[in-house]
């Protein structure tokens, strides 16, 4: 791969992480200056780079490779340990968090 094709790949790679870590409520929301957590769309983020690494297998260079595979890594580790902060909220702050119309069937 050409310096500039390294360098589009990367860039790519470090903007899934990015939305990925914003996503799982790690870092500010660029846009709303918020920290947001949607643990979903970060599942379909992390799930995204894993596909990149499946499909570009024996293309990356090693740097490439490896910034992948690390992004992977930690971005799973922080996936898990967001699921195991929501398994861990009572109930009562899950349910007073939800509006009428965010609940199932509606208000």
């Amino acid at each position: 791969m050409s310096d500039r094709n390294t360098q589009l790949f990367l860039s790519l790679v470090i903007g899934l992480v990015q939305a990925a870590y914003t996503q799982l409520g790690k870092v500010k929301n660029e846009l709303t200056g918020t920290i947001d957590r949607n643990l979903d769309a970060a599942r379909i983020t992390i799930d995204t780079l894993a596909v990149l690494e499946l499909k570009t297998k024996g293309n990356l260079t090693d740097e490439e490779a490896e910034v992948l595979k690390r992004a992977l890594t930690e971005l799973r580790m922080n996936y898990v340990d967001e699921l195991q902060k929501q398994a861990a909220q009572p109930p009562a702050e899950v349910s007073s968090s939800l509006n009428a119309e965010d609940s199932p069937g509606g208000p």
